[in-house]
This record gives structure tokens, C-alpha cells and sequence, in this order.
């Protein structure tokens, strides 16, 4: 890949990665104020529970994502960016642009998720 177009997908990732952070301080933050309220009442404690659990899995979201943007930036660093990691074909430029973190490119992303039971389809 082209050094300007490394460098348009670098400044992407870098981007993104502050709101990424922000949000998953957030959300750990939500968590600990949903387990910290004093509900009494058994609806109230399933709710708060079900808050809880929808905050974490946010946080976790964004964490992963946090990981993915840093795993992308260090592929630009070793100079496999853009490279799909299991055929080793290059990536289509407007997935990359739809999901700069992509590892895989379409075909490859579709085989690993029907071979999870996931819907057969290209995703991002």
C-alpha cells in the first residue's frame, strides 16, 4: 500500500481511538453507578442488574475496540496493514475505509463467521 493512503488509514485509527477510550471509561463508570444504587424492590434489582450487565458488555465493546485500533496501528508500523491475515491478499480500500481496523478481507471475514455458525454474508 501506497505511504499516502497508509498514512490517510493511520490518521483514521488515531482518530478514532480517543472516543473509543472515553467510552469505555464511561461505561465502566455507568456499570459502577448502576451496582452502587440502593434499589429494595425485586424489579428494581433486576433492572439494576440488567443495566449493569448491558453497561460491562458496552465497556467490553469498546475495549475491544481500543485493542483492534492498536493492533491495526502496529500492523501499518510492521508494514502488513491492509493485507488480509489469513490469505495474505490485499484488503478492498473501501472496507478498510468502512472499518480501518478490518484483518481479514471480505471472503476470508465470511468463511471464519460461517465457520463460527454465524450468517454466511461479507461484513465488516
Amino acid at each position: 500500500m501506497e505511504a499516502s493512503k497508509l498514512g490517510h488509514f493511520k490518521q483514521l485509527l488515531l482518530a478514532e481511538l480517543p472516543s473509543h477510550a472515553r467510552h469505555v471509561s464511561e461505561e465502566q463508570a455507568a456499570a459502577l453507578d448502576a451496582a452502587s444504587d440502593d434499589a429494595k424492590e425485586s424489579a428494581d434489582l433486576a433492572m439494576r442488574d440488567v443495566t449493569e450487565e448491558i453497561a460491562l458488555k458496552l465497556g467490553d465493546r469498546e475495549s475491544q475496540m481500543v485493542a483492534d485500533t492498536d493492533q491495526a496501528l502496529l500492523r501499518i508500523e510492521e508494514g502488513s496493514y491492509g493485507l488480509c491475515a489469513r490469505c495474505g491478499r490485499p484488503i478492498d480500500e473501501r472496507r478498510l475505509e468502512a472499518m480501518p481496523t478490518a484483518r481479514y478481507d471480505a471472503e476470508c471475514q465470511a468463511a471464519i463467521e460461517e465457520a463460527k455458525g454465524m450468517k454466511a454474508r461479507p461484513t465488516l
